[in-house]
């Protein structure tokens, strides 16, 4: 589940009428998910997942970098799917779809094995102690996505809290259906490659927060 603000500052005119024209052909229908690829155009390679992908940045990025594959985002915040929503139209994106909802409902939706990777960048790390049950990376979502990843899909997650990055490894280094791959500090400090960093990113490296990137594979 994603917990949080639905809306934040109104919508202005023209990303209402966006809205208005585009979320309908782009949104994710629930009810008939049982051949996800069916979202796409014939010929998709496979099925990618990001949840909670804020503006957009990645998700379009990563979107025009493999066409061959069909991206999926989850974002409550309409805010987010607003930019999201602009950028497809600006790139002109054909392979992507959106969820403007809760995570944990369209994980639920997918069919068993039928995605070749997932993305969590960033979520709210909800610091204080009594918040922490709402950390998007709990055991039940863990098992929820490893029942959603094919069999050696990566499971990738970055961070700027070095808290919030132990809590995940504990999770998942207790978890039967992930392996944590990494063997030097090289391995979680360096981006992927290709990676596309924001205005986010570049503000916590700054104030002294350098991200972790981890890496997780479904066994």
């Amino acid at each position: 589940m994603l917990h949080g603000r639905r809306a934040g500052r109104p919508l202005r005119k023209d990303q209402r009428a966006r809205m208005a024209r585009d979320l309908p052909a782009l949104a994710v229908d629930l009810g008939t998910l049982a051949d996800p690829a069916a979202l796409f155009a014939p010929g998709i390679a496979g099925l990618r997942l990001e949840v909670g992908f804020g503006g957009g940045e990645h998700l379009a990025y990563e979107a025009g970098r493999f066409p061959e594959l069909g991206f999926i985002g989850c974002e409550p915040f309409l805010n987010g799917v607003a930019k999201l929503v602009e950028r497809v139209e600006a790139l002109e994106l054909d392979n992507v779809r959106l969820h403007a909802g809760d995570a944990g409902e369209l994980l639920d939706a997918l069919p068993a094995a039928c995605l070749a990777g997932a993305d969590v960048f960033y979520p709210d790390p909800w610091p204080k102690r009594r918040q922490r049950k709402r950390r998007f990376l709990s055991d039940a979502n863990l098992g929820r996505l490893a029942r959603a990843l094919k069999p050696g899909a990566p499971l990738r997650f970055a961070t700027d809290i070095d808290d919030y990055a132990g809590w995940v490894l504990a999770r998942v280094l207790r978890s039967a259906d992930f392996a944590w791959d990494a063997r030097e500090a090289g391995d979680w400090r360096a981006p992927w490659d290709g990676w596309p960093s924001t205005r986010y990113e570049a503000k916590a490296i700054r104030e002294g927060r350098p991200p972790a990137y981890l890496t997780f594979r479904r066994r």
